[in-house]
């Protein structure tokens, strides 16, 4: 039994969103002078999977779609990189008072 091509390009998709949001934080991390390497190969990856959603139907609403969400998915990985983090001091867990 095939599987449906659909189905293959929803899968695709959302690779393409995984790769979408890491390829954001991965230009935010070249801008601050940080794996320059990374942001390719997430760029590659992103491109690919976008690319094969159009690869057997076009451009239609599933394409559409993901292509939304996946710039969607770039702005949050850039803007979750941005942000400040904080680091927790686990010195009193690990070690007790």
């Amino acid at each position: 039994m095939p599987i449906p091509l659909d189905f293959l390009r929803g899968l695709l998709g959302l690779l393409c969103l995984f790769f979408a949001h890491l390829l954001g934080r991965s230009i935010v991390r070249m801008r601050r002078g940080r794996g320059a390497r990374s942001l390719y190969g997430w760029l590659v990856r992103t491109l690919i999977t976008a690319g094969a959603i159009l690869w057997h139907r076009g451009l239609d609403t599933i394409a559409i779609v993901f292509y939304t969400l996946s710039a969607a998915s770039l702005v949050i990985g850039v803007w979750d990189e941005q942000r400040p983090k904080k680091q927790e001091d686990l010195t009193r867990e690990i070690f007790g008072e």
